[in-house]
């Protein structure tokens, strides 16, 4: 197995990441400690906070996985930016993008394929696709697309919204979560979710990824991959006809494995968005049902979201995490490994990890409130890739819902931008 050697700080506990949102400003995020926010019936998601000062840095040798690697699969190792369909399928858009991308460090794109409104990007020949009439062609020439990309040398990463899909809920009201009435079940945006249980949607979110792939595209990362955590979720009633006595966790684990065996099989790589609290374990786990070391075990690579602008105060013994880019990044990045070296250790490590890849910020947290946040541009990512650097992982992505990125401080010259194993 490849070993990287980090630093461990002690005493660091993680808060939470927390995933895609509606923006605003420049941000998808909602108002600050977001998984505070959310509840499970009248269950509040607690967090953790440090009680204590950082301590003296502690040696800790991680263990990872060996780079994914097949006679169809050309590892990379990705340093990423996040684009939606509607700039990836504006020609001029993306023309000002691939320029800047080659001008810099950049060498992936994250693009939505099933968006997060559950609409499909591209035209895609898939039954429950055509049925429900699930398409809205943002992309009009995804060929084209590819092409340019790959003239490019970039790599292609497909963006899958999994469980929240309000769209396919609506047409499809047996697929979804639904109350004891008979009702959808709504979170606080109105948005419908599926129904993580059912086979159907497995198979469905397999099809959409191996459509994907045969377009072009390297990889296939699933986000949303879990339960809402949103107040009500505890009203929801299950069939246990679907259940079979499966908590959330094992259904979400026992997923991630059927789609990685499937998506490996087309030669893709694969790869789950994931929150950051979940890191920890205990109730956040329980409820969004992602057990980091179960999923990283399953996969290529696992994106946990860590971005500053997610942790309340006394985290990392930072009383603004925001403020502070660079310690709140090694702090949770420590935290990663940490836990995937535990998960390694109980199973006498005989079982393979995902690679650990990160989602970074890149936007501005105004929401937080004066003092609270300070304005993210290009020095400010430079620290978050340089923490990523420093704790000794060599991959990450940069979200920005407005896709606006600072990368004048990742010239091209900083690295080798088409890095990979042999």
């Amino acid at each position: 197995m490849r070993k990287i050697w980090g630093i461990f700080l002690a005493a660091a506990v993680l808060l939470s990441g927390c995933k895609r949102y509606d923006p605003v400003e420049t941000t998808e995020t909602p108002p600050p400690v977001v998984v505070q926010e959310e509840s499970t019936g009248s269950e509040t998601l607690e967090t953790e906070q440090e009680t204590e000062g950082t301590a003296a840095p502690e040696p800790v040798e991680v263990t990872t996985a060996e780079e994914p690697e097949s006679p169809e699969r050309r590892p990379v190792k990705v340093k990423g930016i996040y684009l939606s369909a509607h700039v990836a399928g504006n020609e001029e858009k993306m023309q000002e993008m691939i320029q800047k991308i080659d001008e810099t460090e950049i060498n992936a794109v994250v693009i939505d394929v099933k968006d997060d409104n559950g609409r499909i990007t591209f035209q895609m020949d898939q039954p429950l696709v055509e049925e429900t009439g699930a398409v809205e062609a943002f992309i009009p020439d995804i060929q084209g697309l590819m092409d340019t990309l790959k003239e490019h040398n970039i790599y292609t990463i497909a963006r899958v919204v999994s469980f929240r899909d309000p769209y396919l809920a609506e047409k499809k009201p047996e697929l979804a979560l639904k109350l004891a009435d008979g009702s959808l079940y709504r979170d606080k945006k109105g948005m419908a979710w599926v129904n993580p249980y059912k086979q159907e949607m497995w198979d469905y979110l397999v099809d959409v990824g191996i459509q994907a792939h045969q377009v072009g595209f390297d990889e296939i990362q699933f986000d949303y991959i879990r339960f809402s955590t949103e107040k009500g979720i505890g009203d929801v009633v299950y069939d246990e006809a679907d259940v079979r006595g499966r908590d959330k966790k094992t259904v979400i684990t026992e997923f991630v494995q059927y789609a990685s065996e499937k998506l490996k099989d087309e030669g893709a790589f694969v790869a789950a968005d994931v929150f950051g609290a979940v890191m920890g374990g205990g109730i956040d786990s329980d409820t969004v049902g992602q057990s980091y070391g179960d999923m990283a075990n399953q996969l290529d690579y696992i994106c946990p979201m860590i971005y500053p602008s997610h942790y309340s105060s006394g985290n990392f013994g930072l009383e603004h995490p925001d403020t502070e880019p660079y310690k709140t990044i090694f702090g949770a990045l420590q935290k990663s490994g940490k836990v995937l070296l535990d998960a390694s250790r109980a199973d006498n490590h005989e079982s393979r990890q995902a690679i650990v890849r990160p989602w970074l910020q890149d936007f501005t947290a105004t929401y937080l409130g004066e003092g609270n946040y300070i304005t993210y541009g290009a020095a400010e990512v430079a620290e978050e890739v340089r923490a990523v650097q420093d704790a000794g992982y060599k991959e990450w992505m940069l979200w920005s819902a407005a896709n606006k990125y600072h990368l004048e401080e990742l010239s091209v010259t900083n690295g080798d931008k088409n890095e990979s194993d042999p």
